[in-house]
């Protein structure tokens, strides 16, 4: 009875030395206070991690810490190819953003992202527009309308009249006219048989031009662009003084003058023929100065 007594007192005492120098050589697994933790003390696994696991004795190696997710997207860092993930982004098994038109603009910052496959976007994952219209380039039929334009839904300038000009280049868009501008042509005038350029002189046998004749052959130039692209022969006469091969040729001479100054006024050159007539289709009396007056002319005739 002596002897049991003692070797329980002894196992008591051994049990409560064993304690104590447990205490104190691993005093940490019983102080939870923890300055790193948000609680101010030692919660979670962090306290298994100091405690032991369940299932393990006091003393026992802590329980293993969980693998590491530095941006907590639910891929461990071994495994993220993303590991810098925006928080609250859906990534995919890898850890990487989703993109799910596949545009390389990830969802989060897609503002079009249902873009068909393989079609050009910008950083802001919506297809391109490279002329600025409003049509996406995959739609449009005419991809570089000038800045501005109005366009229909295929991306081509409006042309509201249908005359096959559009409207940024129609000088008048709601008429129709196949003319380069747009408009309608300017109504030709009625051609005459001919038109005697009266006041058209010339030096004394020359073919020289006299000052007071510009202002006649100004108004005859407007005049022929009223008659449209009418052809038109120069006709030149003169009167019965010198024999009629001198006055052929100053005719001629004359008719190409005033043609050359009527082409200058911006008449086209196809359009003028000159042709010299001499003395031989007078229209008065060579006899008397005011005839001969009347013979020498200048004539622009319309050719049929």
């Amino acid at each position: 009875m002596r002897t049991s007594l003692i070797l329980s007192l002894l196992s008591t005492a051994l049990m409560t030395a064993g304690a104590a120098s447990a205490q104190a050589a691993e005093g940490r697994f019983y102080d939870p206070t923890n300055a790193a933790s948000s609680a101010g003390k030692t919660i979670g696994h962090e306290l298994f991690g100091t405690i032991g696991c369940p299932g393990r004795q006091l003393l026992d190696p802590a329980c293993p810490k969980p693998p590491a997710d530095t941006d907590g997207d639910g891929v461990i860092d071994a495994k993220d190819k993303c590991p810098t993930t925006p928080k609250g982004r859906k990534v995919n098994a890898e850890g990487c953003e989703l993109d799910g038109d596949g545009d390389g603009v990830v969802d989060a910052n897609d503002k079009c992202p249902t873009t068909p496959k393989g079609h050009k976007v910008n950083a802001e994952g919506c297809e391109l527009d490279s002329d600025g219209d409003g049509v996406v380039d995959s739609k449009d039929k005419c991809p570089t309308t000038p800045a501005g334009r109005k366009v229909n839904a295929d991306g081509c300038e409006l042309d509201s009249d249908g005359d096959g000009i559009v409207d940024g280049a129609d000088a008048c868009p709601t008429v129709a006219a196949k003319t380069a501008d747009g408009c309608p042509a300017a109504p030709v005038a009625a051609v005459p048989k001919k038109l005697v350029l009266e006041g058209v002189n010339f030096d004394n046998d020359r073919a020289t031009l006299r000052p007071d004749a510009t202002a006649v052959l100004d108004k005859a130039a407007a005049t022929l662009k009223e008659w449209g692209d009418a052809k038109v022969e120069v006709a030149g006469h003169t009167d019965s003084n010198s024999d009629d091969a001198h006055n052929l040729k100053l005719s001629q001479s004359r008719a190409e003058t005033v043609r050359s100054y009527l082409i200058g006024k911006g008449i086209a050159a196809d359009r003028l023929s000159a042709k010299g007539y001499g003395e031989s289709t007078p229209v008065a009396d060579n006899a008397s100065a005011e005839g001969r007056a009347q013979n020498r002319r200048v004539e622009l005739v319309p050719q049929q």
